[in-house]
């Protein structure tokens, strides 16, 4: 495809399809039609972002891994074939997307996230009243990279444990141990 992937700032003339499936929309983007592909974006950034989010523990980070995401899903939304759900065929370029720009940076060491850093994250959701219980959000950004990568994909995103592996390149079993090590910060976190 060789059209430009459309830009969505705040305040731009966007044509909303509300009465249109999303079936139509896709069908839609996929002959050129920059509006719709605007309305996809806008139901699904969301949700986007918060994969991103939850991967890299950084917001800077997930909100360029959204734009990127957003770029591939236009660059290669002829190949979606309808098979799955759109929301699905891009929640895996999004998941693929990050561990390539994660594969790319070398980071395949493991690194905890400072407290500073942690105070910094800002929570995207409505603030919530101190008793409603503790920030999960904010105790799985505590967790070292491949155990937070492999937490979120996991518990959150509910892929297998072989798949996994061949997402990230890794052995079946280290995703399991990533896993263990994840789910033993986690708790002794959310005792503190």
């Amino acid at each position: 495809m060789t059209h430009p992937i459309p830009s969505v700032l705040p305040g731009s003339r966007v044509v909303l399809f509300e009465a249109m499936s999303e079936r139509e929309l896709v069908s839609r983007a996929q002959s050129g039609d920059v509006a719709a592909f605007e309305n996809l974006y806008r139901s699904h950034a969301a949700r986007v972002y918060a994969v991103c989010l939850r991967m890299v523990a950084d917001p800077a980070r997930a909100e360029d891994l959204t734009q990127e995401a957003f770029v591939r899903a236009w660059e290669k939304l002829g190949s979606f074939r309808g098979k799955s759900a759109f929301a699905t065929w891009l929640h895996r370029l999004t998941v693929n997307t990050v561990l390539g720009e994660i594969r790319s940076r070398g980071r395949r060491r493991d690194e905890g996230v400072a407290s500073e850093e942690l105070r910094a994250v800002p929570d995207p959701r409505p603030a919530r009243q101190p008793e409603a219980g503790i920030d999960l959000e904010r105790a799985i950004a505590t967790l070292p990279s491949q155990a937070r990568l492999v937490f979120v994909l996991h518990d959150v995103e509910g892929f297998r444990h072989h798949e996994i592996g061949q997402l990230m390149g890794i052995a079946t079993g280290t995703s399991k141990a990533h896993l263990h090590r994840a789910r033993r910060i986690l708790r002794e976190v959310l005792r503190s």
